[in-house]
């Protein structure tokens, strides 16, 4: 009969109480515990008796039985810290070149580093100097509609703002604010003026301080305006501006405040706040100003109180929204909290009319992140390579201080001090490089010169010190455990003994680690960029080839259509509300037959000449032919085969669809009878990124200002663009022409993926080139160790070829096993992560995936082969004699 085992306590508790306990109260608390779980073993059951054991040895952990830290001692002993520092400084003097490589490889990624937390710390900087910024909430609305799928938006309808004042408890200020645009006109200076319509209640929510007027009050009344000081002294020079008449548009508004400019890191900026209650009286008449769907443009902050129930007044806001779209028959908004220092840092939403706002993605921070880490980590693993390549060198350096008395924990702290001394010397490289890379990024896209300035203040220095210092410690880890567990007897032993796994060394395995990295990195580039390339190529489904898009900026543009159609450059002409195939948007809603089943339909205003003008393709019907002076008027529309689709109009038949009714409604007009005069080739309206979707063109009207195409045949681009801007200033003096060719569009509405391209290509280079110095050591280091063996083979007969066949043999292979791991775990991460954002993407190609492949071979064989030469040219008499 087989005696079962006696129950013993956890060993990885005892451990841990072994590992933070005083050596004087260790053995006594576990001698202690292991009594006490006997006892329970009778009592309770071994199970719980091995959970309590657990619970004790986290109970006791306590600021009297903590033993003292070891590095506490080389903290406070400053003999010791000189010692450590002399030593490290004669070894690095001693090996200049590793020592080089070292810092060099080090201050490069570092760079990268720096200008991550410098970019991080920017974006956790805004918003943060009010006062009550963490007790500050926005609202966003979540529009659901029939057969779509929900859409977030940062806008609320004023609606939702005067609801949430009149009928939810427990909040403590609401604030409702507009998107603003007018010319500012006092006497003949006239100035464009950006801000938002605004109520009192703003500046008690957010700290803007006020240098003149009474903040209570100054956006109270109509017709009042608040100015910045900026725009203040554009207007009126170095009078003093509180009190004065301006004039928008035909009225006269007055001065009522002055305040401090609003500061760089401010998610909402602005030249000028006007008293919403003058919007809410020159839109009296507008039945559709306050309507509970009409969200474009405006947005509502709220203050809870210090100690606020969130729970309570999201339940108030679902019972709000339930109520309201009972009134709706085809759209459903919910509304939801979000706290003011996630706006910038966040979730992306949707912005419907509203101006551009700052936005970074958390994604966008984390892949950054992840990057940068690749780059770091491939220069640590240089630096724990060369650390443990020359360790035949310095463990006899090892075995003498353990001679004499050295613990493992001195041997720790020496070659933990020598990495962070390496790290510190780099860190003052890699500010040099900072410096030099700051303006490249911030002009690597406009939306970078919006977002941050990467200025470096006194908490970014600290931060810079202490990611020196991790990255030192980090780098040297290994090697000071490596070397630590070495005894005085094992110092004479073979390096080459330390494994990973069972027929890897641990140098091996750190070379393909960082080559990995280096070839996903590259690979990814060249993918990337093709298919950048690709998707500015893509066919849109129609022309953009030498077409300038200028935007009219509120002016009409009858006038300036004559000055342009009298130009021989300007060979054709069109008018249209937006500039599709860029991202924006604008839409409605339309049913067929069934009042019941609506749908969001993407538009655009367009005249009679802009189809032909683009080239788009007419499949059936005809061209517009109506002239609608409203856009209540217009009864004219032109669809695309997607509407069709969508509707099962005609059975899908282009030609049986002309004549069909729709009915259509959007912001500007409700239930409006259209007729289905034409139907164009599906298109892309929206990014590459998008599935096509149902697309409708509406006749322009002159209540639409937008946008004028022109189709320009010049061979001086910029002699003609000139002649067109000076055409412009006879039509307006303020407002500076804006003008861009489609193409141009085009690839502005891709700058992310283009900036993210160039970020990840300069990732690329500095991994190549970190990885090439840590080959390029690693070869010099391997080829004066077996110096004497190529000159024995070289007096043996052996050629130049076989030795560079013999040393570069164990490195190409490496880069082999790199490739087998980069190249699949690449492609595969653009076949199902990537590529599946970009419906219309092209097929990943033998040559892009294999192209960085090919650039690391032949560097590294280049490297490899100019140390072999240099090796076999050296004189084997001279060599054998010395050695």
């Amino acid at each position: 009969m087989n005696t079962p085992p006696t129950p013993k306590p956890p060993h990885w508790a005892q451990r841990f109480i072994a590992w933070y306990c005083k050596p004087g109260l260790a053995e006594d608390l576990i001698g202690d515990l292991n009594e006490y779980f006997e006892r329970n073993v009778q009592s309770v059951g071994p199970r719980r008796a091995k959970l309590i054991y657990m619970i004790d040895a986290f109970k006791f952990f306590r600021s009297y039985t903590v033993r003292k830290p070891t590095f506490a001692n080389f903290l406070i002993n400053p003999i010791m810290i000189g010692s450590y520092v002399k030593t490290s400084a004669r070894n690095l003097m001693r090996n200049k070149l590793f020592s080089f490589i070292n810092i060099v490889g080090l201050a490069i990624s570092m760079s990268v580093g720096l200008l991550l937390i410098a970019f991080v710390l920017d974006l956790r900087s805004y918003d943060r100097f009010h006062q009550k910024g963490e007790r500050i909430y926005r609202i966003t609305s979540v529009l659901t509609s029939n057969r779509e799928q929900s859409s977030k938006f940062a806008s609320a309808s004023i609606k939702t703002g005067k609801l949430i004042r009149e009928k939810v408890t427990g909040v403590e200020e609401v604030a409702i604010v507009r998107d603003f645009s007018q010319d500012a006109r006092v006497g003949d200076n006239l100035l464009p003026l950006k801000g938002y319509w605004a109520e009192p209640s703003l500046f008690r929510i957010f700290t803007f301080p006020m240098l003149e007027g009474n903040p209570e009050n100054a956006l109270r009344d109509p017709y009042s305006i608040v100015l910045t000081e900026t725009a203040a002294k554009k207007l009126f020079g170095n009078e003093r501006a509180l009190g004065k008449a301006i004039q928008l548009d035909t009225l006269a508004y007055q001065v009522t405040g002055v305040m401090k400019d609003v500061p760089f890191f401010s998610h909402i900026n602005f030249e000028a706040l006007v008293s919403l209650s003058t919007a809410q009286q020159l839109n009296k008449h507008d039945k559709n100003f306050e309507k509970w769907t009409n969200m474009g443009s405006n947005y509502v902050y709220l203050l809870l109180p210090p100690v606020a129930n969130k729970t309570s007044i999201q339940s108030q806001l679902d019972a709000i929204a339930q109520e309201e779209n009972l009134t709706g028959e085809n759209t459903k908004i919910q509304l939801e909290l979000l706290p003011l220092y996630q706006i910038v840092v966040g979730e992306n939403l949707g912005d419907m009319r509203g101006s551009v706002r700052v936005h970074m993605p958390p994604v966008v921070l984390w892949i950054l992140g992840g990057l940068a880490l690749v780059v770091i980590l491939s220069a640590c693993f240089n630096y724990t390579n060369l650390s443990i390549a020359r360790a035949m060198r310095r463990f006899k350096e090892v075995g003498i201080r353990k001679a004499i008395g050295a613990g493992k924990g001195h041997i720790r702290q020496q070659f933990l001090a020598e990495a962070v001394m390496i790290s510190l010397a780099a860190l003052v490289l890699s500010c040099c490089l900072f410096l030099l890379l700051r303006p490249q990024l911030i002009n690597l896209a406009p939306e970078m010169q919006r977002t941050v300035k990467l200025e470096l203040t006194p908490g970014m220095i600290t931060a810079f010190i202490v990611f020196s210092v991790t990255v030192g410690v980090l780098a040297g880890l290994l090697p000071a455990l490596f070397f630590s567990k070495v005894s005085a007897i094992q110092a004479l032993g073979n390096v080459s003994a330390l494994k990973v796994f069972k027929h890897t060394t641990l140098r091996r395995a750190l070379v393909v680690m960082q080559y990995t990295f280096t070839l996903i990195f590259v690979t990814t580039t060249a993918i990337g960029y093709v298919q950048y390339k690709n998707i500015l190529a893509f066919d849109l489904g129609f022309n953009t080839e030498n077409i300038l898009n200028i935007h009219m900026q509120g002016n009409k543009p009858d006038a300036f259509l004559k000055e342009l159609s009298e130009m021989p450059e300007v060979t054709g002409l069109s008018r249209s509300l937006i500039i599709t195939s860029v991202g924006n948007a604008w839409g409605g809603y339309m049913t067929y037959k069934d009042s019941r089943d609506s749908a969001l339909v993407l538009t655009n205003h367009v005249d009679e000449n802009y189809l032909p003008l683009h080239e788009y393709k007419l499949i059936a019907g005809r061209n517009f032919i109506e002239r609608p002076i409203t856009a209540k008027a217009a009864r004219e529309v032109i669809v695309n085969e997607q509407v069709l689709k969508r509707f099962n109009i005609a059975a899908g038949d282009p030609g049986k669809a002309i004549g069909e009714e729709v009915t259509f409604s959007n912001i500007q007009v409700t239930g409006r009878k259209m007729r289905i005069v034409g139907v164009i080739k599906d298109f892309h309206y929206g990014k590459v990124d998008n599935l096509i979707e149902p697309v409708a063109f509406l006749f322009w009207t002159p209540e639409d200002r937008g946008i004028i195409n022109a189709k320009i045949q010049s061979t001086d681009i910029l002699a003609t663009m000139a002649k067109i801007e000076s055409v412009w200033k006879k039509i307006d003096r303020v407002h500076p022409f804006q003008a861009k060719f489609y193409t141009q569009e085009i690839e502005d509405a891709y700058s992310e993926l283009s900036s993210m391209i160039k970020i990840i290509g300069f990732l690329s280079f500095l991994a190549i080139s970190i990885a090439s110095m840590g080959l390029f050591a690693m070869v010099v280091f391997t080829t004066e160790t077996r110096l004497k063996e190529i000159s024995i083979r070289k007096v043996l007969g052996a050629t130049t070829g076989n030795l560079l066949l013999l040393l570069s043999r164990g490195f190409l292979w490496l880069l082999l096993i790199s490739a087998l791991i980069a190249l699949p775990l690449t492609y595969l991460f653009f076949k199902e992560v990537v590529l599946t954002r970009f419906p219309y993407h092209t097929p990943v190609q033998f040559t892009e995936l294999f192209a960085g492949l090919l650039a690391v071979l032949l560097i590294s064989f280049g490297m490899i082969g100019w140390q072999t030469m240099k090796a076999a040219r050296s004189n084997p008499a001279k060599v054998l004699k010395s050695q």
